[in-house]
């Protein structure tokens, strides 16, 4: 009997679930959820909603916040007028563009694409739920951390490279944390990987309650963070890494009936406060600071002292 159905290329189930045409349309909806997708600049791939006001620009108390030197403080807005929703230069010193156009004021079309200073530019579109999901989908896996949701190494050094060109032309603080994860082998020799893989994914979820939202937070390498922190002096940080550092010591992971706590080690690089021309160079030197750290004993936050120029 069963060779003659496989002969006879029969599948071993034949009945077909007939899907509800109903839910589809229910999930998709009407187009009538409107966003701005940054397809150009050091912003790219962020999904932002629009209501009935979005301002934007580069100051950390617009809506949508724009890492681009071009940038106004406060650029432009878009407003909701009935029905419509109207783009508006907000007297932004290099003018807001639409789709190659320098506008004062510009009713928005689905399509319509944006561009603010030199570099940045964002596409308005309108998507029912189904197309909100998966834009949300491709953001999240070009360019975050599958484990921890913490942002790749690709992202960081995007962003790191343009913070530090914007820090040293504006004169701004910018701050990079180095955070690894102390005697790491040793969770995974005594727990297993599912184990270590909990206490990165505790460590992560910690970091990310803890930032500011303008932060970037991003899985270097194996267990290996950093943090990205702009407008904080030196003295804002040293508490911020202090408490971090002591928080983290707290946490613990309970794993196939046991549990157990780990620490970790910070190395930080700041500027002004050191020399620093590029991004790699922040990191060469906010890696000495993280060595030093284990060095005296791990469980330590180490700053790079004034100067420190990379070797």
């Amino acid at each position: 009997m069963l060779a003659n159905q496989m002969d006879r290329g029969m599948d071993w189930d034949d009945t077909t679930n007939v899907a509800n045409p109903e839910v589809i349309q229910k999930e998709a909806g009407h187009r009538d959820r409107a966003y701005l997708i940054v397809i150009a600049g050091s912003n790219v791939g962020e999904m932002h909603k629009v209501g009935r006001e979005v301002t934007l620009g580069r100051s950390g108390n617009t809506d949508i916040r724009l890492i681009d030197d071009g940038v106004s403080r406060l650029h432009c807005r878009i407003v909701r007028i009935g029905d419509v929703l109207r783009v508006e230069d907000m007297k932004s010193r290099n003018g807001t563009y639409c789709n190659g156009q320098q506008i004062t004021s510009h009713d928005l079309n689905d399509g319509d694409k944006i561009q603010v200073g030199r570099t940045t530019i964002l596409k308005f579109t309108y998507h029912d739920r189904l197309e909100e999901t998966f834009q949300r989908q491709m953001f999240d896996s070009a360019l975050r951390d599958p484990l921890t949701q913490a942002y790749n190494k690709r992202y960081f050094f995007d962003r790191l490279d343009s913070e530090v060109r914007f820090s040293i032309r504006h004169g701004a603080s910018l701050t990079l944390f180095l955070l690894d994860l102390d005697h790491f082998k040793s969770i995974n020799d005594s727990y297993g990987h599912q184990g270590g893989d909990k206490a990165l994914v505790m460590f992560a979820s910690h970091v990310r309650s803890t930032i500011r939202n303008e932060d970037v937070f991003a899985r270097y390498g194996g267990e290996e963070f950093v943090i990205i922190t702009r407008g904080i002096d030196r003295p804002g940080a040293e508490r911020f890494a202090q408490r971090l550092r002591e928080e983290i010591a707290g946490l613990v992971v309970e794993h196939d009936g046991r549990s157990f706590s780990f620490t970790t080690s910070i190395g930080v690089a700041s500027l002004p406060e050191n020399k620093i021309t590029s991004a790699d160079a922040m990191v060469e030197i906010a890696d000495r600071a993280l060595y030093q750290a284990k060095e005296a004993g791990r469980n330590q936050v180490v700053f790079a002292p004034p100067g420190s120029p990379a070797k």
